[in-house]
C-alpha cells in the first residue's frame, strides 16, 4: 500500500485526485493522511467526495473514510471497468476535475464508458468546460486518447447545476509530447458566453478582447454563445496556436457587479503574459500533461510558461508510484522545461 500525506506541496485537492487515478490505473492500494490540509476547509468537501466515489465505483474498491470532511481514507481497487456511469456533484464543485481523474483509467479499461456528470462546469479554480474542449481535448487526441464532450447544462457559481456527457473510448497507440521551442503566433480563437444575461453581455466581452488583441494576430475570431443554466453567468475563453506547436488557453469569469469589459481584460491579460515569457504550453496544461505522458512511450520534453506549486506537487504525488520519472527544470513563477519518462506499465 502506498502512503500519501495529503499536506505535501500546495496541500490541496490535487493530491487527492491524482492518487485516485493512480491507484485505479495501477491496482495498487493507497492510504491518504491530512486530505487538503493545507486548505482553509480541509478534508473531503462533496466535489472530493464524488471523485473518491466515482473511483470507488469504477474499481470495485473497498474504502474506507469516504465521508465528507473526512482527512484521511484508504482504497483498495480492483480491476477497472467499462460501462455507463452517473457521478453527481450537489453543489457547483468543478466536473471537470472529476472528469480528468476517472478519464485516464477508464481509457484502459478495455471497453467504451459513457458518463453523465453534473455540477459545475464554469468555476474558479478549475479549467472551465470550454478549456478542455478547446486545449486538454485536443492534446489528449494527438497522444493517441479519444473521448467526446458535449455540454448539456452549463453550471457556475453558486448555484452549479451543470450537466455534461462523455464518452470515452479506449486508448489507441500512445505517442510522446515534444514542444521546447512554440514558433510564431498563428491565431487567436475564443468564445465569449454567457448565461440567463442579455446576449449583449457577450458581445461586450467579445469587443474588449478584440481591441486589444487585433494588434496582436490580425487572424483572432471569437464567437459568442448563450448557454442553457439553472444559474447566471459569463465566461470569456481565448486560445492561442503557434507554428511549431505550442498552445495557451485563459479564460476568465464573470461575478455580480463585474463589468463585461473586466472580465475580457482578465482573459487577455493572462495571454499576453504569456507570450512575454518563453512557454510552450500554457501552466495550467503543464500539470496535466504530467499523468498522461507517463503512459506514452518514450521521453517526452516540454517547455511552460510558469512553473507553479500545482506542477511540482503533481509531480511528488507521482513520485510515490513511480519515483525518478518527472523532472522539472525551473524555478517556481519562471519558465521551466519539464522531462518525463514514459513508458509505464501496469
Amino acid at each position: 500500500m502506498i502512503e500519501i500525506n495529503g499536506a505535501i506541496g500546495e496541500g490541496g485537492g490535487q493530491v487527492l485526485r491524482t492518487s485516485l487515478s493512480l491507484s485505479a490505473l495501477t491496482g495498487t492500494p493507497v492510504r491518504i493522511e491530512q486530505i487538503r490540509a493545507n486548505r482553509s476547509q480541509p478534508g473531503l468537501r462533496p466535489q472530493h467526495l464524488a471523485a473518491v466515489r466515482a473511483i470507488a465505483k469504477l474499481t470495485g474498491a473497498e474504502v474506507t473514510g469516504a465521508d465528507l470532511n473526512s482527512s484521511a481514507l484508504t482504497l483498495i481497487p480492483q480491476k477497472v471497468r467499462p460501462g455507463r456511469y452517473r457521478f453527481e456533484i450537489p453543489t457547483a464543485g468543478a466536473l471537470t476535475l472529476l472528469l480528468q481523474t476517472v478519464f485516464l483509467p477508464l481509457s484502459f479499461a478495455g471497453g467504451t464508458s459513457s458518463l453523465i456528470l453534473t455540477g459545475g462546469t464554469h468555476v474558479t479554480w478549475s479549467p472551465i468546460f470550454h478549456y478542455l474542449t478547446a486545449q486538454w481535448l485536443p492534446i489528449m487526441v494527438k497522444l493517441g486518447f479519444r473521448a467526446e464532450l458535449v455540454l448539456s447544462c452549463a453550471g457556475f457559481y453558486p448555484r452549479g447545476g451543470g450537466e455534461a456527457r462523455v464518452k470515452i473510448l479506449p486508448a489507441r497507440e500512445l505517442h510522446l509530447f515534444t514542444c521546447v521551442s512554440r514558433g510564431a503566433l498563428t491565431r487567436i480563437r475564443g468564445v465569449s458566453g454567457v448565461a440567463n444575461l442579455s446576449d449583449a453581455v457577450a458581445k461586450r466581452q467579445k469587443h474588449q478582447a478584440l481591441r486589444r488583441l487585433y494588434p496582436v494576430c490580425q487572424d483572432t475570431k471569437i464567437t459568442t454563445q448563450h448557454l442553457p443554466s439553472p444559474g447566471k453567468g459569463t465566461f470569456l475563453l481565448l486560445q492561442a496556436d503557434f507554428a511549431d506547436g505550442g498552445s495557451a488557453c485563459y479564460s476568465a469569469l464573470g461575478a455580480p457587479g463585474k463589468p463585461a469589459e473586466q472580465v475580457a481584460n482578465e482573459a487577455v491579460d493572462q495571454l499576453l503574459a504569456f507570450l512575454e515569457q518563453d512557454g510552450c504550453v500554457d501552466h495550467f496544461l503543464a500539470d496535466q500533461l504530467l499523468l498522461p505522458l507517463l503512459l506514452s512511450p518514450g521521453n517526452s520534453v516540454f517547455r511552460t510558461n510558469r512553473v507553479t506549486a500545482h506542477l511540482l506537487t503533481n509531480a511528488q504525488v507521482i513520485h510515490h508510484f513511480f519515483p525518478g520519472r518527472i523532472t522539472v527544470d525551473g524555478a517556481p513563477g519562471q519558465p521551466g522545461l519539464v522531462r518525463v519518462t514514459g513508458g509505464v506499465t501496469f
